[in-house]
């Protein structure tokens, strides 16, 4: 039997996923390496043999996507496998290009292949883009298995940015310093946990689906980016964003999700013109007549808005929103505008890897990305936000950096609430999802 040699392409999550569930423990094939991109620092490691199984002693290299075509040519690699999510379909196709050049194989694993059974009732919410508000929509979710006497856990998509845990279990703000966290990975967590929700996340989502079953009587998926959910879903909730209209069929595998999807939520319908919204109900009902479509309210507020009303501020948006997810800003910029801020421009401040950021996605426009995938980055922002001749901090990601970093001025946190515009709306409707799959 020719054993085929794989490279498997990812950025820390759905790669290390697909490797565990279709490549471990498979004679057929024998995993060389992983390529690594969107996130900064997850190359140049190691997938540790206590996960990576009998199979691999040494475990399995991880190397930048760059070194694709080298190590295609150096290790005779018979197929790629490409794992990663909210790229269009055109860079989708580019990479393909380099593959089939160099005279391997291009593959994407889909749902059989890849997703997990599991024992209890799974609702998956995922998004056709990052940024979309999928945790907001998750914790609606969460808040109605509450309110129906049952016990919602979530399982969040991986971000193994620093180590690698097989499984982590949040239950509590203790247990976010616990696991030594980057901000990218506690903007994820920690608002569910302040809200009173378990989370479950790590790197073997096997063994995370038998923890989860033990604590909850539904498990919530929450996506990351716009990837698919690694659990097969008793119930699929797909998030568009308003604000980026017109992108819910050229990403992936965002269309994928919208295809498949039981429900499909048009989120920040209150930032965009009713005409954008009905050109998404339109878009939608083309390619997924058969799936609900609700649309819903992203309402942002200031937990502390004396601190930043009519001052000088600087704006900390979710990075992966205006990095990867080419939104120009984000909930913090509307926020400033309603409270009468002036907006001051950071990028004269940026240092380091921060100011390397705004030439790698030109499209950022006057908000500081929150990047913390590093102690060395985190220190680069701590540096960045000391350093702006303002008043106060806008903090528009979910990660407290007032905890994780000493900051200089004052800091107001944005808090986010998804409500229903549409009678009956979607939290009436969830309550009957609910209701029927326990029955």
């Amino acid at each position: 039997m020719h054993i085929r040699k794989v490279i498997i392409m990812g950025a820390a999550g759905r790669d290390f996923h697909n490797f565990n569930v279709f490549f471990r423990d498979n004679p057929r094939y024998r995993v060389v390496a992983f390529t690594a991109a969107q996130i900064p620092y997850i190359e140049n490691r190691v997938y540790p043999p206590e996960l990576a199984g009998s199979l691999y002693p040494q475990g399995i290299p991880i190397y930048p996507e760059h070194m694709l075509e080298e190590l295609i040519e150096q290790h005779r690699i018979d197929d790629v496998f490409f794992s990663y999510s909210d790229v269009s379909h055109e860079h989708v196709m580019h990479i393909a290009s380099r593959v089939l050049a160099a005279g391997a194989s291009f593959t994407l694993l889909g749902s059989r292949d890849t997703q997990l059974e599991a024992n209890k009732p799974v609702i998956a919410v995922v998004a056709t883009r990052t940024g979309a508000g999928k945790s907001t929509i998750t914790r609606l979710v969460a808040d109605v298995v509450r309110e129906e006497n049952l016990k919602p856990v979530i399982v969040r998509h991986p971000m193994p940015y620093n180590n690698f845990y097989a499984v982590q279990h949040f239950k509590s703000m203790d247990d976010l310093a616990r696991y030594e966290l980057t901000l990218e990975e506690e903007e994820e967590y920690i608002v569910h946990i302040e809200n009173g929700y378990e989370v479950l996340a790590g790197v073997d989502y096997a063994r995370v689906l038998e923890e989860a079953e033990k604590h909850g009587d539904i498990i919530l998926w929450d996506g990351g980016n716009n990837d698919m959910p690694f659990y097969r879903a008793d119930h699929t909730i797909v998030v568009t964003d308003a604000t980026r209209a017109g992108h819910e069929l050229l990403y992936h595998p965002g269309e994928a999700n919208l295809r498949a999807a039981d429900t499909i939520v048009i989120n920040k319908i209150n930032l965009v013109d009713d005409s954008i919204v009905k050109g998404i109900i339109e878009r939608c009902n083309a390619v997924n007549p058969d799936a609900s479509i609700f649309p819903v309210r992203s309402e942002a507020y200031v937990d502390e808005p004396e601190r930043v009303k009519g001052k000088r501020v600087v704006i900390v948006e979710d990075a992966p929103s205006i990095t990867h997810g080419e939104m120009r800003e984000a909930a913090g910029s509307y926020i400033a505008k309603a409270l009468n801020c002036s907006i001051v421009d950071p990028r004269a401040y940026a240092v380091g890897s921060i100011r390397d950021v705004y030439s790698r996605y030109p499209w950022i426009g006057n908000v500081i990305p929150a990047m913390g995938y590093s102690k060395e980055q985190m220190l680069e922002l701590e540096h960045t936000l000391n350093a702006v001749d303002c008043d106060a901090i806008i903090l528009a990601t979910p990660a407290d950096i007032a905890r994780r970093l000493r900051i200089n001025k004052p800091v107001a946190r944005v808090r986010f609430a998804a409500l229903d515009a549409s009678k009956p709306g979607l939290r009436e409707y969830l309550k009957d999802v609910v209701t029927k799959m326990m029955h």
